[in-house]
């Protein structure tokens, strides 16, 4: 096993789901005929990690991600499988994972030095280290039930970082730290990468997953469902996030730019391929009526999830109830404070639809490049007219859904000016 830090053989985790408490408790004194369902946390799950790589573990929740990294951790014991480890593993799980919250952060730093098999003159010459890292103060002699959330995990991953691990495994915690700290801990990676450590971690930041894993392994329901190259993986991922995994298509199977003109069979439409805000705003008389839309990136695949620099579409469908001409569609994108960061209209792009009867369709396609930086954002899309002097609303639907902008770059401020730099 020289060239392998983790190795995972056919490894499952069966949790028994109980609807009454009363079964239970006769399945925990031994007496049986406790009803209950079976969930498989993981189902024969196997897979390598080499020595010196950069793993990142992604999926949707339930996939089995944080389920993994415990068994691999030994904070969890598999129902059936093996897990070999070769070296020293240090880990950074869901906030409180090692921590005794009575304890000062000092004391913390101690007792989790002990339980990785340091004495305490060994952890003293750590300490300035791991303190400096931290970077909370005087608070590392406060009782860590007092920390915020960000102070703790900064503490935490100080402590997971300086103790020689040959393996660092991290779950989702860097979510909680700011900005500045999560580049601290990301080139932390760097160098640890450098100097042949082992990295796994999980993270809903695809973009981190894209620039900093060697590979990249998705779950989905507990199965591994691919594994190799992170742009690959994460294309996957975007069909785990509708639900067309599965070669037989069911609801939420996206379609191609050629069939997004018309209603597709069996009642199915757009943005059923999409994550839509279930608390959408919606206003206006709907006399000319959005009836369906769709996000689709550069291969005409339908998905929230773009990658940035590359081209996208907006589509929009409209549908008139009454007999009308050049109605204008509009889309906006937002980030998550609601600040607007782009949009157009087809005025503006000096674009008409022309003449519509009662019942006429257009499907209007607003196609970009994705130059803004990586991270969350929101669409909104409307549509209207004016008349005369008078501004009429007929249909607009505000933060219908969410945008993921996965970048391996980002600059200052909203989008990137894609500046090219010479140095002579």
């Amino acid at each position: 096993m020289s060239d392998y830090a983790i190795r995972v053989r056919n490894v499952s985790k069966l949790y028994k789901l109980y609807d009454r408490n009363l079964d239970r408790l006769r399945d925990s004194l031994g007496f049986g005929s406790g009803k209950y369902k079976e969930h498989y946390a993981l189902n024969d799950l196997s897979f390598d990690i080499r020595k010196g790589d950069c793993i990142g573990i992604i999926g949707t929740n339930g996939a089995g991600k944080s389920t993994i990294l415990k068994i691999i951790t030994g904070v969890l014991t598999p129902t059936s499988g093996n897990v070999e480890i070769d070296g020293r593993v240090s880990a950074l799980l869901e906030l409180g994972a090692g921590f005794n919250m009575e304890y000062t952060g000092i004391e913390n730093v101690y007792l989790n030095g002990t339980m990785m098999g340091f004495t305490k003159e060994e952890v003293d010459k750590k300490l300035d280290a791991i303190l400096e890292f931290a970077d909370i103060g005087e608070f590392v002699n406060q009782p860590v039930k007092s920390y915020s959330s960000g102070m703790f995990v900064r503490l935490a991953f100080a402590v997971a970082i300086n103790i020689d691990p040959e393996i660092l495994i991290v779950d989702e915690a860097l979510s909680v730290g700011d900005v500045f700290f999560q580049s601290k801990c990301y080139k932390k990676f760097e160098e640890f990468k450098k100097a042949g450590k082992t990295i796994v971690f999980v993270s809903h930041d695809l973009s981190s997953i894209q620039k900093y894993c060697d590979k990249a392994i998705l779950l989905d329901k507990g199965r591994k469902i691919g594994e190799g190259k992170p742009a690959d993986i994460i294309d996957l991922y975007k069909k785990a996030m509708v639900g067309m995994l599965d070669d037989e298509p069911k609801k939420g199977d996206p379609m191609t730019a050629d069939e997004s003109s018309e209603k597709p069979a069996g009642g199915k439409y757009m943005k059923d391929s999409l994550s839509l805000n279930p608390d959408i705003q919606e206003y206006g008389d709907k006399l000319i009526e959005i009836c369906d839309f769709a996000v689709m990136d550069k291969s005409g695949k339908i998905t929230g999830t773009l990658i940035k620099g590359e081209e996208f579409t907006v589509k929009i469908k409209v549908k008139a109830n009454i007999k009308t001409s050049d109605p204008i569609v509009a889309m906006t994108i937002k980030d998550t404070k609601g600040t607007d960061i782009t949009g157009t209209n087809t005025m503006y792009e000096g674009v008409n639809l022309g003449d519509m009867s009662e019942g006429d369709i257009r499907t209007v396609s607003f196609t970009q490049m994705a130059d803004m930086q990586g991270g969350q954002y929101i669409l909104s899309l409307g549509c209207t007219r004016f008349e005369n002097d008078d501004f009429r609303v007929y249909h607009r639907l505000y933060d219908i859904c969410s945008l993921n902008i996965i970048s391996s770059k980002n600059t200052v401020g909203f989008y990137d000016m894609n500046s090219k730099v010479t140095v002579e």
